[in-house]
């Protein structure tokens, strides 16, 4: 038990003890007690915000490691995407070496198995409506037969992380 809570209870004591004890050591007591709960209050109140400040500290820290974690991932996702790029434009080659074609497939499907390993998402263009956050319009179409704004042809895909843009998709916008 603690000094001013030892305190405490012994002026509360005093208190119950009012036949034996003169009125004005009745009124002293009780303003000791009063003036000793309310540092008792003040203590706990500073208690109570140096502890949320602690939990918004411990709160903030945690998002910001996440934030640099996200944006690192990125940077290298960014510099691997060209790689993939190039694995998927050798599977739309014709070749009659089946064995290379199968080589290239495993070595895209295992970069492909990585970046959803950290999280990293395709972004999905071909079918959709435009959105300049997501696509990167390289050219339009008139076609009557396609939506407003809407995708039609996708010349690079478009990677995410999250929320945060790796890459925009480059795409053909139609009407």
């Amino acid at each position: 038990m603690s000094e001013q809570t030892q305190e405490n209870e012994e002026l509360k004591k005093d208190i119950k003890q009012e036949e034996k004890v003169p009125e004005e050591k009745q009124e002293k007591c009780k303003e000791e007690l009063k003036k000793r709960q309310e540092e008792l209050d003040d203590l706990t109140d500073r208690y109570k915000r140096v502890m949320a400040e602690f939990e918004n500290f411990k709160k903030r820290n945690q998002k910001e490691r996440e934030g640099l974690y996200k944006s690192i991932i990125g940077d290298v996702v960014e510099s691997i995407l060209p790689i993939m790029d190039n694995l998927e434009n050798a599977l739309k080659v014709e070749t009659k070496d089946e064995n290379y074609k199968q080589g290239v497939e495993l070595v895209l499907k295992q970069f492909q198995e990585v970046l959803v390993k950290f999280g990293v998402e395709e972004i999905q263009a071909l079918g959709n409506t435009f959105d300049p956050e997501l696509h990167e319009a390289v050219s339009s179409i008139q076609d009557t037969t396609k939506g407003e704004q809407e995708i039609v042809e996708e010349y690079r895909k478009g990677y995410k992380i999250g929320t945060k843009v790796i890459r925009h998709s480059m795409v053909v916008v139609a009407n």
